[in-house]
């Protein structure tokens, strides 16, 4: 398959961007030594929202329980009267994820569903014209998925009809860090602005772990797929390049949002190597530091050389074929781009 791979080094400081049950920054065992981790669900989260901002008509896809109301008012809109357009979002609900009899406060299925304007317009029309939530599933195909390139990007499984299911075109691992990274504690305490002067003592103390590192990221895209009939087919050339260039901005300048306020850990990457090759599968190159690096004075520097050195390695071995291949900061974010979607068709 026709392939992007993106593979990307970022140092990031005192954060703790995702975290696990206990609150703490989540953590992988590689090389034999503990690495801070990130998962590819919290920075696909992230990379989610970006998009959203970069290019809004394009990504209009929303993750939710709540797919009752923008049912309800779609079939009002068609002019069913309140009982009835609340009757049919209900059957349509219950047809997509079932709807959650414990949820007394407002209408929620059981499992979120990723879902956009024009799907919801759709299964609304097709409901309004038949009265047949099943009908109105069957309706949906990809043609009603022009306004969401992130459900054709990320995915969606639906165990109600899988002629929903969307397989995604984009893959990503968990960040991991280049070197051993072990979580530290932070001690903190708040001052209570009105207590009286005499008082000795805070308001409150607490504390909370973090973690500083030096990430590897992959992240990986099909672009045989997008212009697959069930994906993208149905956006012109032009609407299909602009899906990928934000995609691939996105995967570069996003990172989750965990303490921003607090630990405000926003950085850019160190480095960036983009390939696209026309046949074969993604390949990661974390191998490169599956020895941990040691240093005194910085990762930066030797993390490029090493990732470049592997990736020279695989070449060289397996006879890796590239149609395209660049590095920021090389060349800048606009060039890299640029060279990357020349090559979505």
């Amino acid at each position: 398959m026709k392939h992007l791979e993106l593979h990307i080094l970022q140092s990031v400081p005192v954060s703790c961007l995702n975290r696990d049950d206990l609150n703490s920054p989540k953590t992988a065992i590689f090389g034999g030594v503990q690495r801070a981790r990130v998962s590819s669900q919290s920075w696909k989260r992230a990379i989610r929202e970006l998009a959203k901002e970069l290019e809004p008509t394009l990504f209009q896809g929303e993750r939710t329980k709540l797919i009752h109301e923008p049912l309800f008012d779609a079939l009002k809109g068609l002019g069913l009267v309140p009982d009835e357009a609340d009757e049919g979002a209900r059957k349509i609900a219950d047809a997509l994820a079932k709807l959650d009899a414990k949820s007394t406060e407002k209408v929620k299925v059981t499992t979120l569903y990723f879902m956009s304007p024009l799907e919801i317009s759709m299964l609304a029309k097709t409901y309004a014209e038949t009265r047949d939530a099943k009908k109105a599933l069957k309706a949906v195909d990809a043609k009603s998925l022009k306004d969401a390139a992130d459900i054709s990007l990320f995915g969606r499984m639906v165990a109600s009809d899988h002629s929903l299911t969307v397989e995604a075109a984009a893959m990503f691992s968990h960040a991991l860090s280049i070197h051993k990274v072990d979580n530290e504690i932070d001690y903190f305490s708040a001052v209570d602005d009105l207590q009286d002067k005499s008082e000795a003592g805070a308001g409150m103390t607490s504390t909370l772990e973090f973690n500083s590192a030096t990430y590897y990221r992959f992240a990986a895209l099909n672009l045989d797929m997008l212009a697959d009939r069930d994906h993208l087919a149905a956006l012109t050339r032009t609407e299909r390049q602009s899906v990928v260039r934000t995609f691939v901005e996105a995967t570069i300048k996003a990172i989750p949002g965990a303490r921003r306020y607090t630990m405000n850990g926003n950085t850019l990457p160190i480095h960036v190597l983009g390939v696209i090759r026309a046949h074969g599968h993604p390949i990661q190159l974390v191998n490169a530091f599956e020895a941990p690096l040691r240093s005194s004075s910085g990762y930066a520097a030797r993390s490029v050389e090493l990732l470049q050195a592997e990736y020279g390695k695989l070449q060289a071995t397996w006879g890796l074929d590239a149609i395209f291949e660049n590095e920021i900061p090389k060349i800048g974010m606009k060039a890299f781009l640029d060279g990357v979607v020349a090559h979505v068709d």
